[in-house]
């Protein structure tokens, strides 16, 4: 049976996951899906190839690992709101969802995942597990809070996180995606979290939270 890994490789194996992504993502968002070599990538991070191997075997991987990594947050938490206003506590989340599709990494990277799909099978195989990230798993979070807390009463989380997600991307991050031109100011940012908020608590708020 394998041992478990010591304190000190469990940290030397974090920093070079942390070196690794580091280096993807410039290399990644300079040259592209196509032209970023893992063996490039191993050298800009200051790690073996064989390190880098064990930990991403295929290219493919490294890239989901590294547009993953571009939404996370530091330390890898996310604080729940209170659950008492279930209004106020989607506001908390929409507004911290719409900070991460604002982020310049974020969107340059989902860039590259959209031009390179069509060449590349082994990028539309991967799961892109979105649900990962700490912003959207305290989403889920919230919702089995506020049911418990009797302020809402959401039956599909995951139906429920879609359905909130998507009214705020589709306006704040979809049009800039494909306009580039697209751009909303704090306030009307805030308008549309609202605005999508709202609709939740019409939907799921418990009958006393409308």
């Amino acid at each position: 049976m394998a041992r478990a890994l010591s304190q000190y490789h469990r940290g030397v194996a974090a920093a070079n996951r942390a070196a690794i992504l580091d280096a993807s993502t410039t290399l990644f968002l300079e040259h592209g899906y196509d032209r970023t070599s893992l063996a490039r990538v191993a050298e800009n991070a200051g790690v073996s190839k064989a390190t880098l191997f064990k930990q991403f075997p295929t290219k493919a991987e490294l890239f989901e690992a590294t547009v993953l990594a571009a939404g996370d947050v530091p330390g890898g938490e996310f604080a729940d709101p209170p659950s008492e206003d279930f209004h106020a506590g989607l506001v908390v989340l929409g507004l911290a969802y719409a900070d991460l599709l604002s982020r310049p990494q974020m969107e340059d990277l989902i860039r590259v995942v959209i031009a390179n799909l069509p060449r590349f099978p082994e990028l539309r195989e991967r799961t892109f597990n979105f649900g990962t990230l700490p912003v959207l798993t305290a989403l889920a979070r919230y919702f089995k809070t506020a049911n418990v807390a009797g302020t809402a009463i959401v039956e599909n989380p995951d139906v429920a996180a879609a359905q909130f997600l998507g009214m705020i991307s589709t306006v704040v991050f979809w049009p800039r995606l494909i306009h580039g031109n697209w751009s909303l100011d704090e306030a009307e940012t805030h308008d549309v979290v609202d605005e999508a908020a709202r609709t939740m608590v019409a939907r799921y708020g418990a009958p006393t939270s409308r």
